[in-house]
């Protein structure tokens, strides 16, 4: 069963999934998946200096530094190894690199997340209906049909026709399939089990599998 009770340990890969409490949306335009992915290539390093609200005030030069020397630095609480964003929820799968480090990441990015929408749309209370939920990944295989299955969310919900998911700008699909992938997603390890990027790409697209493997990755879905 999905838990926040299980223990989180370094070097181990979770699959972190969390929604809109009563099912409601947490992205409603471009600028609220913007910012969050913001938070997240904030957030993911051991040591940042302020809160993201203080650091995004600063000079476009100063924080270009910062991160700058947070990249050199390589202090991570996770690596980012997936993840798609949808209008009501999201999923990463997430390696371990910090003690706490899912933990602390998955607080700071979340807060500070609920922060920003509050304060957009007039509200107050919780926007997460949990403070998230956690699968450890127990075997390579999960690890790449889970890969693909959070990468396949937004065709599944009928987002985005199968031909169009590559397009699709809030999964790290398209960091899979491209030379330029954003620098906070960690392709190598899925990528290890593939001979190359047009090799996963039909992995993904191969529907009758994924629907056939899909029963042996039930307990890792958390919906």
């Amino acid at each position: 069963m999905p838990s926040r009770n299980l223990v989180l340990a370094p070097d181990e890969i979770y699959h972190i999934f969390n929604r809109g409490v009563a099912r409601l949306p947490i992205f409603s335009r471009t600028k609220d998946y913007q910012r969050f992915l913001s938070l997240v290539d904030y957030y993911r390093f051991e040591e940042t200096p302020t809160s993201y609200s203080h650091f995004n005030k600063l000079p476009e030069e100063m924080k270009e530094e910062i991160m700058a020397s947070m990249q050199k630095e390589k202090k991570l609480h996770v690596k980012i190894l997936a993840f798609c964003l949808m209008p009501n929820h999201f999923h990463f799968i997430l390696k371990q690199v910090s003690e706490f480090g899912i933990t602390t990441f998955m607080r700071n990015l979340q807060n500070g997340y609920v922060k920003y929408f509050n304060l957009k749309e007039d509200r107050v209370g919780p926007l997460f209906q949990s403070m998230f939920k956690s699968v450890r990944v127990e075997s390579d295989e999960q690890l790449v049909h889970l890969s693909r299955y959070i990468h396949l969310n937004p065709s599944t919900s009928f987002l985005v026709k199968i031909e169009n998911l590559e397009k699709y700008p809030w999964s790290s699909f398209k960091d899979y399939l491209s030379d330029n992938s954003a620098h906070f997603t960690h392709t190598e390890i899925v990528m290890g089990f593939f001979k190359n990027k047009d090799k996963y790409k039909e992995f993904v697209f191969n529907q009758a599998d994924y629907q056939k493997e899909l029963s042996r990755l039930k307990h890792l879905v958390l919906e």
